[in-house]
């Protein structure tokens, strides 16, 4: 044996700091089941070598030697991937069922308590990078900034601040900017990019003048902004594409059965035209499929993994908002939409779209900490989506898309050890992603649990 396994205490939960004072500057993942992002044939036995916050070799037990006075830790028996992205995040709610009084009576705690709670949660969960899609600008400027000084603990935060439509719907004025005329479109999303996020996010696209839409993609492309958009209604989908948009969210079109033929066929168009790259699609369907079991079985409630980083009278407002799952307005026609779900999933697969892995995390009892592997979940389990093609989805595309696949994404030599693992075969069983064992972010170990 070239290498000697330490034996390490059974961990839960090892805050940030804390875990890096114990890292050695080397690290060895030894002898788990790498499933490296490429979609390539797992690895078996893997060894990884993490040298700082950067993998600097990727191999297996009988091709790598482990260097003297790393620190080895053993992956026996579990899946190792790269860690997890979440494509759509709202950090600033968590779960509470009535907005109109969570926004007004939260907005001052965003920053100091909601946002940095629902980071570290979505952290701990194995989602080392996270779209933020909707936020006020200045609290999540604050939040990316403590993220990537070290201040608090959460993912990899990419963000697109307040929502561009046409008209902000009352009392949402905060985190919704609307536009009025092509130049104001430009002004707005000039503002965005030199304020420096990330993302443009576009919805209602249905609701503005073509011109006004084509000027949101054109501004934020000339600054190098990618831009999502709301794909509920078949209008929406049909300016989206004319105009450019890289990345619609959800599957709408309510309790309609299925697309369009026409929304279809323009999809195929699009998809077609390779010098484009791919069109992504974060189709956000958990929320909608499990709101009739959870609403009979609201055991899930009682997991106090939501609790983390919250005041107890937030947990105790939060419960309370949710104690009648059944009479929540927000999901009243959802029992209807179900149903249609898997034909348009399926529709959108046939027509060649790029799945991401996101799922409006924070709505009414979608948990930061529960969100991600429950959408894994059902698009493996009852949508037919093949698990490696999800785990890619929520691992290799994500980071193609955001531009920064040279840094994460994948387990290959040169890029940030970004890096989760769980007992068992995910392959086999994705929802083992429910709770994960170890989570490497940066190199530095976030979580270290052996059962």
């Amino acid at each position: 044996m070239k290498y000697l396994l330490r034996l390490f205490a059974i961990v839960l939960f090892i805050p940030a700091a804390f875990a890096g004072d114990q890292d050695s500057n080397i690290k060895a993942l030894v002898g788990g089941t790498l499933i490296d992002g490429f979609s390539s044939t797992p690895i078996q036995n893997s060894v990884i070598i993490i040298e700082g916050e950067r993998i600097v070799a990727v191999g297996t037990v009988d091709t790598i030697e482990i260097p003297e006075g790393a620190e080895v830790i053993s992956t026996e028996g579990m899946s190792v991937l790269p860690g997890l992205w979440e494509n759509h995040a709202h950090l600033m709610i968590t779960g509470h069922a009535d907005y109109a009084y969570w926004h007004p009576a939260y907005a001052d705690r965003f920053v100091s308590e909601i946002m940095p709670a629902s980071a570290h949660q979505l952290l701990l969960a194995g989602i080392t990078s996270a779209r933020d899609l909707g936020a006020p600008l200045a609290d999540s400027l604050i939040i990316k900034a403590q993220i990537e000084a070290g201040e608090i603990p959460g993912p990899r935060l990419f963000i697109s601040g307040p929502f561009i439509q046409h008209e902000p719907y009352p009392g949402t004025e905060a985190y919704r900017w609307g536009v009025d005329g092509v130049r104001d479109a430009r002004a707005k999303v000039k503002r965005l990019a030199e304020a420096g996020v990330d993302i443009i996010k576009l919805i209602d696209q249905d609701q503005m003048t073509m011109d006004e839409v084509m000027a949101v993609v054109d501004e934020a492309h000339k600054h190098g902004l990618i831009v999502v958009a709301h794909g509920h209604r078949p209008e929406e989908i049909i300016r989206g594409l004319k105009a450019g948009v890289d990345n619609f969210e959800h599957t709408g079109l309510a309790t309609a059965p299925e697309y369009p033929p026409h929304v279809i066929a323009a999809i195929r168009e699009r998809t077609a035209q390779m010098n484009l790259g791919p069109l992504y699609w974060t189709p956000t369907v958990e929320g909608l499929y499990n709101y009739t079991y959870n609403r009979d079985h609201p055991e899930k409630l009682d997991n106090t993994c939501w609790h983390l980083g919250l005041e107890d009278s937030t947990i105790a407002d939060i419960k309370a908002s949710l104690e009648h799952p059944e009479r929540l307005p927000y999901f009243q026609i959802t029992p209807q939409r179900m149903p249609t779900l898997k034909r348009k999933i399926s529709q959108l697969r046939e027509a060649g779209v790029v799945f991401l892995i996101g799922t409006d995390s924070g709505i009414p009892m979608k948990f930061h900490c529960q969100s991600t592997w429950n959408e894994l979940d059902i698009l493996v389990r009852v949508m037919g989506i093949p698990a490696m093609d999800a785990i890619k989805g929520a691992t290799y595309w994500p980071a193609v898309l955001m531009g920064v696949s040279d840094e994460v994404g994948t387990i290959s030599p040169g890029k940030l050890a970004d890096i989760i693992a769980v007992k068992g075969d995910v392959l086999r069983y994705i929802n083992l992603l429910s709770d994960v064992d170890i989570v490497i972010q940066g190199g530095k170990v976030i979580k270290l649990r052996y059962k």
